[in-house]
């Protein structure tokens, strides 16, 4: 006889469901910086499987908005799958390359988040394009997170010469007008935000 699986509430997150950094540090710690409340709108950009977005959910309620944005077809199917199934309509996840115009209107969001996304080559080189994107969706007042891996030798995580320290990103950040607000040490890894000057 099987045991009766209990439902899963909207913006549970489970070890090992794809490629996600949720686990690599505490994630009640990173929404506590994040200090998101009902009828934000939070845009993840890269969101792989969907762990933060489902999370924000939570916080956000129904009277908010979390876009998931991620170029991998099936976890954005995976993730549409998920949010259909919890009854989370306030989850909007879009199939889209976060390189090329965001499919969002101007200043409609209030956090937008990107977790271990900024080291990849190809965003590093498309930099100046994405900042010039998040400025023009955030709202007055909103904010850019940014998680990405210390500096340092460690067992996984991308080589030590593809990652960011906190100044690189404010340098890079710097001449689109955002100014850094916090910085918070998660560990293995830091959350640094920034609100637009």
């Amino acid at each position: 006889m099987h045991a009766k699986k209990e439902p899963q509430r909207c913006g549970h997150a489970r070890h090992g469901r794809g490629p996600s950094s949720y686990w690599m540090h505490d994630p009640g710690q990173v929404f506590a910086e994040l200090k998101l409340k009902p009828g934000d709108c939070f845009l993840d950009l890269g969101c792989g499987p969907g762990d933060y977005s489902l999370q924000a959910s939570k916080l956000v309620g129904d009277s908010g908005l979390v876009f998931a944005l991620d170029k991998q077809q099936e976890s954005m199917e995976q993730l549409k799958e998920k949010t259909a199934a919890q009854g989370c309509s306030y989850i909007h996840a879009m199939e889209a390359n976060i390189l090329a115009p965001l499919p969002l209107t101007n200043a409609c969001v209030d956090v937008c988040f990107l977790c271990t996304v900024l080291h990849v080559p190809q965003v590093q080189k498309a930099g100046a394009e994405l900042f010039k994107e998040v400025r023009r969706v955030l709202k007055p007042g909103g904010r850019l997170a940014i998680i990405e891996c210390k500096k340092g030798d460690q067992q996984f995580g991308p080589p030590i010469h593809m990652r960011l320290s906190p100044e690189e990103i404010d340098e890079a950040l710097d001449e689109h007008g955002f100014l850094r607000i916090s910085l918070a040490d998660l560990g293995l890894n830091y959350m640094v935000q920034y609100a637009v000057q």
